[in-house]
C-alpha cells in the first residue's frame, strides 16, 4: 500500500485518479498543500469524497520547525525544550508534554485529518535532521515522554506513530540528503536508542515509522527494508503488532534499493505495511509498480481518527485555551521562536 503526496491546495483530476487505485491507501499533506484552515478542511473533504474506500489522511505536525500548518493553529514549541523542565520537575514536564500532544492532535483531528506522524522518539544527540525535534539525549527521559505523549494523543482520538525506528538521533547524517550508517551493535542500541520504542510499544503505540539508516552490525540494508529489523526485532522480539510505515522513498538514503519499483518492493517484501511516496512526481510510477500486487487497506482502519472533529467544539473547550497558555512555559530558543512564524523543515517527511 502507498500513502501519497499531492501537489497543491486542491485535488487535480489526475490526483483523483490516483486515489481510485487499489494500492492507494491515503494522502500525506505538506506546507505546499496549506493556504488556510478553511482550505485544508475542504481539501480533506475532497480527498474522502474522491473514493468510496477509506483514505488515511496524514501530516507531520510535530511543532517547532516541523509544523506544516501554522496560521490558525497553535504555535507548538519543539520537543527539545521539555528536557530542561524534566530535570527541574519531571511530573510537571510530563504533564506539559501531554498538553502538547493533546493540543496538536485535537487541532489536526478538528481539521478532518486522521494522523500526525508523532511522536519523535529519537534521541537528541546531534543528528542534522532530528535536532531539536527530540525530547532529550537521555533514553530514559525520552521513554517517559513517549509514554505520556502516546497516552495524550489517544485521549484526543488520534493514533500514535513512533519514529524513526530503530533510532535516527545518534548519527550525524540527514537521510533526506545523505546515506547514514550507524556502526553500533544491537546490544548498544538496546541500551540506548531502542529504549523509547520499547516504552512506546508498551504504551500502546499504533504505528512505527522506519529510519533509512544502515546498522551494519545488525543487518546489511537500511532498516526501512530490512527483514531482520522489522520481522525479527520489531515484531517478533519487541512484540509490535501495529502498522509499519516506511519513511519517504524519495529521500536520498532510500535510493540504495534501486529504482522506484525496486524500492517499493524491497520495503513491502521486508515487512513494511505502507510505503510513503511524498513527491507527486513519483506517484504515477509508484502506483504502476504495484499493479497486480494484492493490497488491502483494512490494516489501516485502526489509524482512522476517532471522536469529534469540529473546530467550534474544540475552541469552546476550556482545556484548549489552557493548553495554549501552559505551553508558553516550554523554553524556546530565539531561533525556534522565529521558525514558529517561518518556514518548515526542508525535508518532505520528518
Amino acid at each position: 500500500m502507498l500513502v501519497i503526496g499531492i501537489a497543491g491546495h486542491e485535488l487535480t483530476a489526475r490526483e483523483r485518479d490516483w486515489l481510485q487505485h487499489d494500492a492507494c491507501a491515503g494522502v500525506i499533506l505538506f506546507t505546499r498543500n496549506f493556504a488556510s484552515k478553511a482550505q485544508v478542511i475542504e481539501l480533506t473533504q475532497s480527498i474522502r469524497a474522491a473514493t468510496p474506500r477509506p483514505q488515511l489522511i496524514c501530516v507531520d505536525q510535530e511543532g517547532g520547525r516541523v509544523q506544516r500548518f501554522r496560521e490558525g493553529y497553535s504555535a507548538l514549541p519543539p520537543l527539545e525544550g521539555f528536557d530542561a523542565l524534566y530535570r527541574q520537575d519531571a511530573a510537571s514536564a510530563l504533564a506539559l508534554a501531554r498538553e502538547h500532544a493533546w493540543l496538536m492532535a485535537s487541532e489536526i483531528r478538528a481539521t478532518g485529518i486522521d494522523l500526525s506522524f508523532a511522536p519523535v522518539v529519537d534521541l537528541g544527540r546531534g543528528n542534522r535532521a532530528i535536532g531539536n525535534r527530540a525530547f532529550s539525549p537521555d533514553p530514559r527521559i525520552v521513554a517517559d515522554f513517549t509514554r505520556a505523549y502516546v497516552e495524550a494523543m489517544h485521549s484526543a482520538g488520534m493514533a500514535a506513530t513512533l519514529k524513526h525506528f530503530p533510532g535516527h538521533g545518534s548519527v550525524l547524517e540527514d537521510t533526506h540528503f545523505d546515506d547514514a550508517v550507524d556502526n553500533r551493535s544491537l546490544e548498544e542500541l538496546h541500551a540506548l536508542d531502542l529504549v523509547p520504542f520499547v516504552a512506546g510499544i508498551e504504551a500502546g503505540a499504533d504505528a512505527v515509522m522506519m529510519a533509512h539508516v544502515v546498522y551494519p552490525q545488525v543487518a546489511p540494508e537500511p532498516a526501512g527494508y530490512s527483514p531482520r529489523w522489522m520481522g525479527e526485532i520489531l515484531r517478533r522480539d519487541m512484540g509490535f503488532r501495529g502498522v509499519v510505515f516506511s519513511d519517504d522513498i524519495g529521500m536520498v538514503a532510500a535510493l540504495s534499493a534501486g529504482g522506484i519499483k525496486a524500492r517499493i518492493d524491497a520495503h513491502l517484501d521486508a515487512g513494511c505495511d505502507v510505503v510513503l511516496v511524498c513527491h507527486p512526481n513519483l506517484v504515477d510510477e509508484s502506483l504502476h509498480a504495484l499493479d497486480g500486487r494484492t493490497s488491502s487497506t483494512m490494516k489501516l482502519i485502526g489509524l482512522i481518527g476517532r471522536g469529534p472533529q469540529a473546530w467550534d467544539g474544540l475552541i469552546a473547550d476550556a482545556r484548549y485555551q489552557q493548553a495554549q497558555v501552559r505551553l508558553g512555559e516550554v523554553p524556546v530558543s530565539a531561533q525556534d521562536a522565529g521558525v514558529a512564524s517561518g518556514a518548515n523543515h526542508v525535508g518532505n517527511v520528518a
